[in-house]
């Protein structure tokens, strides 16, 4: 018999953390880029890109983007590269509302589509988040999920579908799979855990939290579990002992251990270990292409995916 294989996603940036917070981590797309070359070298098989301003501002500019993308190829790295259509909590991604209120703009988010990435974070869900005294709304009617998915579909580019909570996962992402917009393959959801304190309606991780979570899946599903700050170890763990896949860097946890900031190859490395430790093997790209059903069939190929 052959090793299970497992996906290992790198997020290295997010649209959050400042370099105030962890000087380690990579905002700039030659940063990115080299962050990103190393993690695959330990292991990575996908990375979870977010765009920054030379301000390190967050934005889903596609031409930054493009630049990010670009690099990590020209470094001969195949990792499969997703691009965030989530953005992030300050940049260009929020303009203020009535009521000394924010939101994150919807005109910006879709921009992230439109850089030639093979996959696409997909945030079908409605949010209120707190950041920096400032409460951010995140509006997502199903019109706008649905608006994501086809705009994905249409450039085959393969969803990540990500989600907060059980009803994220039985509403809103199994009411558009079903309506066939993720049809080719299997569907790659990201089951976000422990931001409850700043994500309204998110949850709290706990094994049993996550079993809840795992049992709301769609069919033909395979998952990965962000867990966010102290949690992502823990989760991660829980998770590769589900049967599921794992994420780590700096956009979940900047930290290694308790006062002991983190790299990105230091997060990649351990949970390689710990794979390997169960007797489980880290996916090459090509593996992780394999078991995610990309590149999608029928559409057309983005500019990045490897030919």
């Amino acid at each position: 018999m052959t090793k299970r294989k497992v996906i290992v996603t790198i997020a290295p940036t997010g649209g959050m953390a400042h370099k105030s917070q962890n000087p380690h981590l990579p905002t700039q797309p030659a940063e990115i880029a080299e962050d990103v070359q190393r993690c695959w070298n330990a292991g990575a098989s996908v990375v979870a890109i977010h765009a920054r301003r030379p301000d390190d501002g967050a934005t889903c500019n596609a031409d930054i983007y493009r630049d990010i993308n670009t690099r990590i190829r020209a470094k001969g790295c195949d990792i499969v590269i997703n691009n965030s259509t989530g953005g992030g909590v300050h940049g260009d991604m929020v303009r203020p509302l009535p009521g000394n209120r924010w939101e994150i703009a919807w005109e910006e988010r879709i921009k992230g589509m439109d850089a030639g990435a093979e996959m696409c974070t997909l945030d079908a869900t409605t949010l209120n988040l707190s950041f920096d005294g400032r409460e951010i709304l995140m509006d997502t009617p199903l019109s706008r999920g649905r608006e994501l998915a086809a705009g994905m579909k249409a450039r085959g580019i393969k969803p990540e579908w990500e989600v907060f909570s059980p009803t994220h996962i039985l509403q809103d992402t199994t009411t558009l799979i079903d309506e066939g917009h993720d049809d080719d393959g299997p569907h790659f959801i990201n089951l976000v855990m422990n931001v409850h304190r700043a994500f309204q309606n998110a949850m709290p991780y706990s094994p049993r939290h996550l079993q809840m979570m795992v049992d709301t899946l769609p069919k033909n599903s395979l998952f990965c579990v962000s867990g966010i700050g102290p949690s992502q170890l823990e989760a991660n763990v829980a998770a590769l002992l589900l049967g599921g896949h794992a994420r780590v860097g700096l956009e979940d946890n900047l930290y290694y251990r308790h006062g002991e900031l983190a790299t990105n190859v230091q997060l990649t490395e351990r949970i390689v270990r710990v794979i390997r430790e169960l007797d489980m093997e880290p996916a090459t790209p090509a593996e992780a292409r394999a078991l995610m059903g990309l590149p999608r069939v029928g559409g057309p190929r983005p500019e990045f995916a490897p030919h």
